[in-house]
């Protein structure tokens, strides 16, 4: 963190600078707004969460964009395909195995931290302690399965000791994201932002160095290991942040919050098991298709690019989310307002990415290597179906920060199943009947979800307000 300081004291010398700076460059109707941001501290709240969100992450969003471009170069269709169905896999069982955690560690810290400091603790100790047995029990859930997995679900036996060696990914990504979930609900955005800096930074050489030196199966070691770096950075970041907000870090008493788990946890885990699983099933669908593989190559090449358009709208959400379940306890307006500011601010970006990788999708395609030119309409199309999911993705953090989350669950398994169906009637266009599928499920969600919080209104905020008084009360 010695460069956070550095930054800051830079920061802190050229204020004055940068001021002058921005009022030269900027147009005044821009001025104008940014003067409104700094005289509102909600607005201010949000915006340095953005910032520091940014920061770190556009560099080691674009580092991984690059090195998957090298890697499906060195690996060809096949076998880039072959990598993706390995990390379809491990998502699959780390939705099982993560069990909402990282969420209910962001919801529950960032109501808690502040008005009780005692039980936030407890809550990041049941967070820990639960991440590491769902962890280990679906990597050993992995390790057993996956010989059954790869023969008659894959369509691939030599797939099977990759998939088994993937069970160490999926630990680490388990644990990970938990301690992720959890600086967030302390809002510890920057120090969020210099761990993906750091491990982008350690993570790009280690993937391309070992799929150049030993194949796919470098490529596993490779993802494993730069996920143990993020995992150590951000167990390191974690307690630090713990002890500058007066949290104490402590295994005595966990289990009285272990309501948490069912009341809130549980419906999360079952929702996102409602998706992840089915991206899965659509993915094996594809590869059991002619050309499968190959198909499955140019999806995965395609969903590098939803990535980076999500990658402002995610992080939009996930500094959306701490403010919301901070506010939405006491301020039902604000708690609206916040999530009109998050809505518009996801969608601008989404649009903003998408629109001109759409109109450079034949070239992007091309840079994958021989054979990916001809899937520039998958890509087109699933950048299309990630503007509905970018909305979708901020809609979902509103049901989180007012616990309605059996809700979202009857959200969740319609959209799955409208998934399943359109994919399987799509199954012929192969990779683009995936993409396409996905496009028609979240267009269903996105008008079923607004059309259920405008009839709600200020119900649904004030619902959630209320739950949360008559807990603390």
């Amino acid at each position: 963190m010695a460069c956070t300081h550095l930054a800051d004291r830079w920061m802190a010398k050229h204020t004055l600078t940068l001021r002058r700076l921005a009022d030269a460059l900027c147009p005044r109707f821009l001025q104008g707004h940014w003067e409104r941001l700094q005289a509102s501290p909600l607005g201010m709240r949000f915006a340095r969460g953005v910032f520091w969100s940014l920061a770190g992450a556009i560099l080691s969003r674009g580092l991984a964009l690059l090195s998957s471009i090298i890697v499906a170069r060195l690996l060809g269709k096949e076998g880039f395909g072959e990598l993706g169905i390995i990390q379809s896999t491990v998502g699959m069982f780390g939705t099982f195995a993560g069990f909402g955690l990282g969420v209910t560690a962001t919801k529950y810290l960032a109501e808690f931290r502040a008005k009780d400091p005692q039980k936030a603790g407890r809550i990041v100790a049941l967070s820990g302690v639960v991440s590491w047995a769902t962890a280990g029990l679906g990597s050993v859930a992995l390790v057993l399965s996956a010989p059954w997995l790869a023969e008659h679900t894959l369509a691939a036996p030599h797939l099977t000791p990759l998939l088994q060696w993937s069970a160490g990914l999926l630990f680490l990504s388990v644990v990970n994201g938990t301690q992720t979930g959890a600086l967030s609900g302390f809002e510890a955005f920057r120090s969020i932002a210099w761990v993906n800096l750091v491990s982008g930074l350690l993570s790009f050489p280690l993937l391309v160095l070992g799929t150049w030196a030993c194949g796919l199966p470098g490529a596993v070691w490779a993802l494993t290991l730069g996920t143990a770096v993020n995992w150590a950075l951000s167990h390191w970041a974690l307690r630090k942040e713990a002890r500058s907000g007066g949290v104490p870090l402590s295994m005595r008493g966990w289990a009285e919050e272990k309501d948490i788990l069912w009341r809130f946890s549980l419906p999360l885990m079952l929702s996102i098991t409602m998706l992840v699983p089915v991206n899965w099933l659509c993915n094996a669908i594809l590869v059991n298709q002619p050309n499968g593989y190959a198909e499955m190559g140019i999806l995965n090449a395609a969903m590098q690019w939803r990535a980076l358009v999500l990658f402002a709208p995610t992080w939009a959400g996930m500094i959306g989310l701490p403010i919301l379940s901070d506010l939405a306890a006491r301020d039902a307006d604000a708690a609206r307002r916040v999530f009109r500011m998050n809505v518009a601010l996801a969608s601008a970006a989404a649009a903003v990415a998408a629109l001109p990788l759409m109109l450079l999708s034949p070239w992007l395609m091309q840079a994958y290597g021989p054979g990916f030119g001809q899937g520039h309409t998958v890509l087109v199309v699933v950048l299309v179906g990630t503007l509905f999911l970018a909305f979708l993705n901020v809609v979902g953090q509103l049901l989180i920060a007012a616990e309605r989350m059996w809700d979202g669950l009857v959200f969740a398994i319609i959209q799955g199943l409208a998934t399943l169906g359109a994919t399987w009637a799509f199954r012929h266009y192969l990779a683009l009947g995936v993409a396409g599928g996905q496009l028609v499920a979240w267009v269903l969600e996105g008008a079923l979800l607004m059309s259920y919080i405008h009839l709600l209104g200020m119900r649904f905020y004030r619902n959630g307000s209320q739950r949360c008084a008559s807990r603390t009360s």
